[in-house]
């Protein structure tokens, strides 16, 4: 199949379930990356994360970096902390407690910034029983490590700055370029980490192998359905279904690495589910575009 015909299928699909699939891509991803926590750091899977989807995003967007005013690079630079920071404290959240819960309380983060954007009173309501859901989860401690929560909440706090810097650097940056650009500043932010106290690591072939797969099934296989998803959905309905990644997370905890939840522990998720869709459905959407 040609790549002209090749781009005409991905085309042809329709918009949710490409949407779908990118949630499914990312979970499945760091399901694969916590089966390896016993071999080697988070970190050190963060970092290979980072690089395959620097790497493959460099190479398609092949950003120009000349011109860019002072402002333009403390934007960019605060967009790749953000994601760095992100993704390695859920990384290291889950080494410590479910995945699906991990993302629960990830997912608190984007949720309250939706709210906070909204001028409705009522959409207060949203936070509310989202904050039913995680007290839910103290209520079923067996799975429950406070470090891995603290990781989780951290998690989703720079997960809602990345969704404010994301608009401010699509406005600096054309098209991919801020993006390419915020993947490399997270990969030297960790690498002093991985390359350092976990460099040993990486001189295991088979580990860096299922590192940058992790990498294209976590960053690069989501980023493609997104972008061409994002040119035929509305954003509303794409903030919809990312409301949908606490369940994905489970699901993949459950399928590949054997992580039953209790029931009040999926009531708890239920909640924060609902109030994602709910906040989203009346507030500011939870999940930037990635910009064009």
């Amino acid at each position: 199949m040609t790549r002209t015909n090749s781009s005409a299928a991905v085309r042809s699909v329709s918009p949710v379930w490409l949407v779908l699939a990118g949630i499914a891509s990312v979970q499945l991803g760091a399901s694969v990356a916590k089966s390896l926590f016993d071999e080697v750091s988070p970190s050190t899977i963060v970092w290979l994360r980072l690089v395959t989807s620097a790497l493959v995003l460099v190479a398609v967007a092949r950003p120009v970096l000349r011109g860019k005013t002072r402002q333009d690079w403390l934007v960019v630079l605060g967009y790749g902390a953000s994601l760095g920071c992100m993704n390695w404290a859920i990384y290291q959240s889950f080494q410590r407690i479910p995945l699906g819960l991990a993302v629960t309380i990830e997912f608190v983060g984007p949720l309250t910034l939706a709210v906070l954007g909204s001028r409705r009173l009522r959409d207060l309501a949203w936070v509310g029983l989202a904050g039913i859901g995680v007290l839910l989860l103290g209520f079923e401690r067996t799975d429950l490590d406070l470090a891995g929560v603290a990781y989780a909440v951290l998690a989703g706090a720079a997960w809602a700055a990345y969704i404010l810097l994301s608009a401010e650097t699509g406005a600096r940056w054309r098209g991919l370029d801020g993006l390419a650009v915020a993947s490399i500043v997270a990969t030297l932010l960790l690498s002093p980490v991985a390359l350092g106290r976990y460099g040993d690591q990486l001189a295991d072939l088979r580990i860096v192998l299922i590192g940058a797969l992790v990498g294209l099934l976590s960053s690069v296989v989501p980023y493609t359905c997104e972008l061409v998803a994002l040119r035929s959905i509305k954003p509303s309905v794409f903030s919809v279904l990312m409301s949908l990644e606490p369940a994905a997370a489970a699901l993949a905890g459950i399928v590949v690495l054997g992580e039953l939840l209790a029931p009040v522990q999926w009531l708890a998720m239920a909640c924060v589910v609902v109030a994602s869709v709910g906040a989203t459905r009346t507030g500011r959407s939870l999940a930037e575009p990635v910009p064009d």
